[in-house]
This record gives C-alpha cells, sequence and structure tokens, in this order.
C-alpha cells in the first residue's frame, strides 16, 4: 500500500465522507445514494491494488469527501462544520482503540465476509444489508467506552433505518481510518501538515468534479 500524501488524503476523505453522511441523515434523514454507495463498498475491498481501488476506483465517488475535508479543515464557522469534524477525530480515535483489539477486528472481519453475499445480490445501499452492517457496528464499536454521539433530529434518528445507515457509516468511517493509519496518516499530521491536505483534497476535489462532467 502507498504511503504518499495524495492516498492519505483520500482515505481521510473516506472518513470525512462518512462523517458527513451522518450528519446529513442525522438532520433531513436522506444522503446522496451515491455517496452512501462509496462509503459501504469501501467495507468490502479488502485487497485493493490502490487506495482509491477502496472507493470503486474513480475519484469522483470521493468528491463529497474531498470537497467537505478541504472545508471543513479550512474553517469551522457552521455548526454541521463542526459536528462532521468532531465525528471525523472520534472515528480516528476508535481506530486506534480497535487497532490494539484483535479478537474485535477477526469478528468485524468475518461479519463483513459474511455480509459479502448479500451486497453481492442486492447491492451495497439494500436496507437489509444497511441493517446487517449496522448490528456489526452495534455488536463491537459501540462496545467502547469511547462512543460517537450523533447530533441531529430525535424523531428522524429514532427511524430504524436511518439509524441503520447512521452506524453503517461509521463502521465504513472506521474502514477508512484504518486505511489512513495503513497508508502512513498520524493525527498529528493533522496540525502540521494541515495547509498541504487542504491545498491537496481541493485539488483532488476540482478534477473530481471535472471527472463528473466529462
Amino acid at each position: 500500500m502507498s504511503r504518499s500524501l495524495e492516498d492519505q488524503t483520500l482515505a481521510l476523505a473516506g472518513v470525512f465522507q462518512a462523517s458527513a453522511l451522518v450528519q446529513q441523515i442525522a438532520h433531513t434523514g436522506h444522503c446522496a445514494d451515491s455517496s452512501l454507495e462509496t462509503c459501504i463498498r469501501s467495507l468490502f475491498a479488502t485487497d485493493p491494488a490502490t487506495t482509491l481501488d477502496v472507493y470503486g476506483g474513480e475519484l469522483k465517488d470521493l468528491r463529497e469527501g474531498l470537497s467537505t475535508l478541504a472545508g471543513v479543515l479550512s474553517k469551522q464557522t457552521r455548526q454541521q462544520d463542526i459536528e462532521v469534524l468532531r465525528y471525523a477525530l472520534n472515528l480516528l480515535n476508535l481506530e486506534a482503540k480497535l487497532r490494539k483489539d484483535k479478537d474485535m477486528l477477526d469478528v468485524i472481519g468475518s461479519r463483513i465476509d459474511q455480509a459479502r453475499h448479500t451486497a453481492s445480490h442486492f447491492g451495497y445501499t439494500h436496507p437489509n444489508l444497511i441493517a446487517n452492517l449496522g448490528s456489526v457496528y452495534t455488536d463491537t464499536i459501540s462496545t467502547f467506552r469511547l462512543r460517537i454521539q450523533v447530533s441531529g433530529q430525535p424523531t428522524i434518528l429514532q427511524r430504524e433505518e436511518n439509524a441503520a445507515k447512521v452506524r453503517a457509516l461509521l463502521l465504513a468511517g472506521i474502514r477508512s481510518a484504518v486505511l489512513w493509519h495503513q497508508t502512513g496518516g498520524r493525527r498529528w499530521q493533522l496540525i502540521f501538515n494541515r495547509r498541504k491536505v487542504i491545498n491537496l483534497a481541493q485539488q483532488l476535489a476540482e478534477k473530481a468534479n471535472r471527472s463528473v462532467y466529462d
């Protein structure tokens, strides 16, 4: 696995894409299916040739994460930016805890593997798969003392399909956090290399937007 700044930025964009979608669902009950599919699909990419292959191999599939990453790291003036940043940093912290728990990693890997049939048969955004992945998160990551408190509309979050999407996306965010660490990403870089990450994320987001209209 390559350890370039671009690879780290792509993986971090995966974390921020999952975080942004959690924020959107918690407040509105909706998010873009294409962005959701990219996040969920990443959970099943266990032997990628490149970092981008984890997200389907197309830069355009990560454009929401790239633009969110650049925007949130540049300024946290809006409430939604603060929430997204909190989710992303918590996901990085949870990944660090998970890395030390081999038994839990094995359980997650096994459960995701069992869900492959559902994914290949019904697609990555099917409610059955989302519910399955949501239960994986509940049974594993949710048992840590550090838990992500999701802010939003209680009536929206109380709907089981929305709660399942949030949990499945948090699991996908953990997967991207694992990838970020594998590519050499470290939390201190978010302080000392922040400007470089922002600039690269902006460039990649613009490239992704162009590829949509080409």
